[in-house]
């Protein structure tokens, strides 16, 4: 079985569409097909946070870090998505590229899904008004009632590492322009996206991969 670095170097890049309208992305040319390697490492890391229909046809993949003011602009969209869309799979891929308080966070949310809790840690995180770092972090985890001192061994584990280091190994592989991306079929999109926008997204990638 190949490493997680020889999986992700197996796959080639893809084409980065900035925010559009229909009309730029209709005209944009066509994404180079995604190897199966490389849609393994970025779809079905175990490592990763699943929501929406585990089973879903389709998956939505997004980059993303907790103190990237866009990311925060796209929470909302993203759960509107997931509430409307039955057959959707949504991978979240912790990237903390905005420092230490960011990586803090990261680590954090996915310390919280062996709680069972990472989705309302996220969108606690997504909601803070401020800056994301420690004493926020473990002020939003105490609301939600978790075990403090699991949640801080679980930081330091191999799984949180491995996820962190595989979103990094991944963005750079693809070349990636930063947060927000998402990624379906065999396209990505980077910035704030409409629920248009990333509906549009989604029947794209439904065509291609059907």
């Amino acid at each position: 079985m190949p490493t997680r670095r020889q999986a992700i170097a197996a796959g080639v890049a893809l084409v980065a569409l900035p925010a559009a309208g229909a009309a730029q992305v209709a005209t944009a040319r066509r994404p180079n097909p995604m190897p199966d390697a490389l849609r393994r490492a970025i779809e079905r890391d175990p490592d990763a946070p699943v929501l929406g229909n585990p089973a879903g046809d389709i998956t939505l993949t997004e980059f993303f870090d907790y103190n990237c003011p866009h990311c925060r602009t796209m929470a909302p969209v993203m759960r509107e998505l997931i509430g409307a869309d039955r057959r959707l799979r949504v991978v979240f891929r912790e990237w903390p590229v905005f420092g230490e308080g960011s990586v803090f966070a990261a680590r954090a949310a996915l310390a919280a899904m062996r709680q069972g809790r990472y989705w309302p840690m996220h969108s606690a995180l997504m909601a803070l008004r401020g800056r994301a770092a420690e004493a926020p972090v473990v002020r939003i985890a105490r609301s939600l009632g978790l075990d403090e001192a699991r949640l801080r061994r679980d930081m330091e584990s191999e799984a949180v590492e491995a996820h962190i280091a595989t979103s990094f190994e991944l963005a750079e592989h693809m070349s990636l322009m930063g947060t927000p991306t998402l990624i379906a079929g065999d396209e990505a999109v980077f910035g704030e996206q409409s629920p248009a926008d990333l509906r549009a997204l989604l029947a794209r990638a439904r065509k291609t991969l059907g």
